[in-house]
């Protein structure tokens, strides 16, 4: 295990980021459209979906824009929003390309090894991400919880790879449909199998770090490749996206 004397710009451990909130409104969005919900064009009524959602309409506002930046929505000026037309070869495409770059970023932190600092700062992270399974079910408040966990480790392993076009190419990446580490679509409404999806994101986390500290690049690679794929895995939420070209 490499015991370097960190950078200057050591990675924070993520437990000074903060909750995002109201990541169910997103997420259900997400789910709405990838299942057909809203079809393509369709304009997406702030008010309607407030209710169907039972949150008030800036949730739902604050939401659209978020996902508008994903590639996910259209603006339709002073009309608010429509859902955009997205293909399986459009979404398969973005995160084959988060994959790859976030396998580039592992196998070189497995190449050169973890600083000790880089190493309490995954331990940390981790930890974060161990006690949302603890109990054996998704709480309320979990997502909020995984969201911010799930973001601060993709980001430490970016930040920790040394290689600044990493995280430049993938926040270019991140405005396709689905491609962002954070574009979580999950079935709120079947818990159990949500709860094994995450945990198994969470797992893929944890295999990741141990292939680093075992100095396995290829390993680490090809972890990181595969789990990109592991936020569209679901049929039943994802089945219903045309192939495309």
């Amino acid at each position: 295990m490499n015991d370097r004397s960190p950078p200057p710009s050591t990675p924070t451990p993520p437990a000074a980021k903060p909750l995002k909130p109201g990541q169910h409104v997103i997420v259900s969005l997400r789910r709405m459209i990838a299942e057909g919900t809203f079809q393509p064009g369709e304009r997406i009524g702030e008010v309607a979906t407030a209710e169907a959602l039972g949150v008030s309409r800036m949730p739902v506002r604050t939401a659209l824009r978020a996902l508008e930046a994903e590639g996910l929505v259209v603006r339709l000026g002073a009309r608010g929003y429509a859902a955009r037309s997205i293909t399986a070869s459009e979404i398969n495409g973005a995160i084959e390309v988060r994959g790859v770059l976030e396998g580039l970023a592992a196998r070189r932190l497995a190449q050169r090894g973890l600083t000790t600092a880089e190493q309490h700062a995954f331990r940390t992270c981790l930890a974060e991400g161990a006690a949302i399974f603890a109990d054996g079910v998704l709480a309320d408040g979990a997502l909020d919880l995984f969201y911010a966990y799930n973001v601060a480790f993709h980001s430490l392993l970016i930040d920790a790879s040394g290689n600044p076009s990493i995280g430049y190419a993938l926040a270019r990446n991140n405005h396709l449909p689905f491609a962002s580490a954070s574009a979580l679509a999950l079935d709120w409404s079947d818990r159990p199998s949500e709860f094994e999806h995450l945990r198994g994101a969470h797992q893929a986390h944890c295999d990741v770090i141990d292939a680093i500290l075992r100095r396995d690049p290829d390993d680490a690679e090809r972890i990181m490749r595969d789990h990109a794929w592991a936020a569209v895995g679901s049929e039943r939420v994802f089945g219903g996206i045309p192939p495309g070209p």
